[in-house]
């Protein structure tokens, strides 16, 4: 007996379809997840991880470094086409194909004091910033890393726009190395020195325009092996790498100074890159559900393939629709009307539940076919609606009426876009290869990363043959007697910061802040010079200044050094050291303030010691006529507490307690 397509689609539940297939892979919520559920779906990652030098000029020109301006303050627009060539194997690369599919026009915005004719690749290369090529010496150094013997500038292709000339300028200067972590070593694969690409303003249709005030600053790359097993040691190695590079004090900081790029990859899946994670506290969140992404989709491909038994044949159909013959009331549709896009309705064979399974958290496959329509036929999201909505867009009947019009069966699933006529063959094209790209299992692919741990697609991952000799730049030899030199003024290593932290008793949450500001330095001479005590100093750094730094705002540029004259100051001057505590955010707000004016403005003022300590017995006589608490102790704290104004900066609390108890 035939059944009735109408009740059919009705009785199917997209939201429980969710929910099944989330079931079906297993999946658990970061915070839930365990070793286990790692090693069950194989879960595997590596970094390469990105941090600009603080230097003088940009890499290969003599531009100023880490000067930026505003998107608005710009001198001329630059206007480029990017279009993919053949190798020498007569190949052309995936990434460069995709690319040239956008028919994206690039326009460059230029400001005349941060950048040059270099930038816009009208003039060669300058020969490769010393400076740059030092600092990154010495981080590979300090990386254990076998460095080369002579350094060969290469060009690495980029068609998506961020480098004016279609290619990066970079250079491999070590070889496996290694970092510790906390239970085990992670192998480096290499440390690169690299020019840095522009920064995006906005990418709208077939339109996106770049700034190039960051374009040509120097960075280095440092890549480690895909040896991380959870989520948490991804995020202890790019801390790792970043606390080490920072402890040189030859890098940049701030927003944008260092960002990671994460490889993913679950057992049967593919390396997926996770494109520019600017903050480490993301990286657990983002590769834990990038992994469980790439394990659904190898459900989703066996399900297809139990179902499709002659792949090679499979492909989808298409038809433009009326928007008067449906009950399209969706105002993205009807807004594209206005603008004459025309609307196209798909039919995928055997792709009923498909669409609807879980992905990520709140997203479905067919995130996956909307995310590439938006990037390579440059349709603006909302770009689709499909059969198995999770919250229902347009009415269900339209997919009733679309099953009768494909003669589909239940076991298809349909798709409806809407764009300009010159989009369309780009779009059917994206979902068909898109579609049959689920029958081999996970897309070797760039994602981008939201900060609720969720991905979305950027581009196809460039293959490994995009490198190649840059013709404009001469070998730099490396003589041994010049990296002897290098390697005598190195710091310490991280590892060794770390453990000599734990012999000092500083509480280990400070440790982050600290190596993230790199304050070791900082906390090491207060102790060596000043002879202050370890754990005061560490707590002092890592809970107060962290503390201040959070909720007050500098009016000037505040200099971490000036913890070191605080301190000074208050010994020179005999002054109680947890005076410093008070008077620390005063100095935050106004660094160029003098410490005797700090001490006007928190109203302290110098009281001997001897005059304190004679006030104690005559509380001591007037607690009983007061009391208040029965409990042990109480004329104690009430008599410190009546001598805290007075005594703070003047007498440590330790020692009027003290005081109080002989009295």
């Amino acid at each position: 007996m035939k059944k009735d397509k109408s009740t059919e689609t009705n009785q199917f539940n997209p939201q429980q379809n969710y929910e099944q297939s989330r079931q079906e892979i297993g999946y658990v919520s970061r915070k839930e997840a365990t070793k286990a559920d790692y090693d069950r779906i194989g879960f595997m990652s590596g970094l390469e991880v990105h941090q600009q030098l603080k230097t003088k000029e940009k890499l290969f020109c003599h531009c100023p470094s880490g000067i930026y301006h505003s998107h608005d303050n710009y001198n001329a627009e630059v206007i480029r086409h990017m279009r993919p060539t053949l190798s020498e194997l007569g190949e052309y690369d995936g990434t460069a194909l995709m690319e040239y599919k956008t028919k994206k026009e690039i326009i460059y915005r230029l400001n005349n004091k941060t950048a040059c004719t270099y930038e816009i690749d009208d003039t060669p290369p300058f020969k490769i910033d010393r400076e740059a090529l030092e600092y990154a010496l010495e981080i590979s150094l300090l990386c254990k890393l076998n460095v080369v013997g002579e350094v060969h500038i290469t060009r690495k292709q980029y068609l998506d726009g961020s480098i004016p000339t279609g290619f990066q300028r970079t250079a491999i200067l070590g070889v496996e190395g290694e970092i510790p972590l906390k239970n085990k070593k992670v192998r480096l694969i290499q440390l690169s020195i690299e020019e840095d690409s522009c920064r995006e303003i906005s990418d709208i249709r077939h339109t996106r325009i770049y700034k190039t005030d960051r374009l040509g600053m120097p960075l280095i790359e440092t890549v480690t092996y895909p040896e991380m097993l959870t989520p948490d040691e991804l995020k202890e190695a790019a801390e790792y790498i970043r606390f080490l590079n920072r402890s040189t004090g030859k890098v940049r900081v701030g927003s944008g100074a260092g960002r990671e790029d994460v490889n993913v990859s679950c057992k049967g899946g593919t390396r997926v890159e996770i494109k520019g994670v600017s903050y480490n506290k993301m990286i657990p969140e983002l590769s834990h559900n990038e992994a469980f992404r790439q394990w659904a989709l190898l459900n989703v491909r066996s399900k297809l393939k139990s179902r499709v038994k002659n792949i090679s044949k499979w492909k989808i159909l298409h038809h433009e629709i009326n928007y008067r013959d449906f009950d399209l009331k969706y105002e993205p549709i009807t807004n594209g009307l206005i603008d004459k896009y025309r609307i196209v309705a798909v039919n995928l064979p055997y792709f009923k539940g498909i669409l609807s399974h879980f992905t990520q958290p709140g997203k479905i496959f067919a995130n996956e076919i909307s995310d590439r329509l938006k990037v390579i036929a440059c349709i603006e999201k909302p770009n689709m609606v499909h059969s198995e909505e999770l919250e229902p867009k347009v009415v269900n009947d339209n997919f009733v009426k679309l099953k009768e019009l494909f003669d589909a069966t239940e076991d298809d699933a349909q798709i409806i876009f809407w764009a300009p006529d010159e989009d369309i063959s780009t779009a059917l094209e994206t979902i068909e290869e898109r579609c049959k790209i689920t029958f081999e299992g996970v897309p070797n692919e760039t994602r981008k990363s939201f900060s609720d741990g969720t991905t979305i697609f950027e581009r196809v991952l460039p293959g490994a043959d995009r490198m190649y000799p840059d013709t404009d730049s001469a070998p730099i030899p490396l003589e041994d007697k010049y990296l002897q030199k290098l390697g005598k003024n190195l710091p310490t290593d991280v590892i060794d910061r770390y453990n000599q932290l734990k012999k000092w008793n500083i509480p280990e949450d400070t440790y982050t802040f600290i190596f993230r500001n790199n304050l070791f330095p900082l906390i090491e001479k207060i102790i060596k010079d000043l002879k202050l005590k370890p754990k005061l100093i560490g707590t002092f750094i890592g809970h107060r200044l962290k503390f201040v730094e959070g909720h007050y705002t500098s009016a000037d540029e505040f200099e971490y050094s000036i913890i070191y004259d605080l301190f000074k100051y208050l010994i020179d001057k005999k002054l109680d050291i947890q005076l410093s505590k008070k008077m620390l955010p005063v100095i935050y707000q106004h660094p160029k303030m003098d410490f005797d004016s700090i001490l006007t403005s928190i109203n302290f003022k110098k009281v001997p010691k001897e005059e304190i300590l004679s006030k104690i017995p005559f509380l001591k006589q007037k607690f009983p006529e007061i009391k208040t608490s029965k409990k042990e102790g109480g004329a104690k704290h009430w008599i410190m507490g009546e001598l805290q104004k007075t005594a703070m900066g003047n007498i440590a609390p330790d020692q009027l307690a003290k005081a109080i108890e002989q009295n």
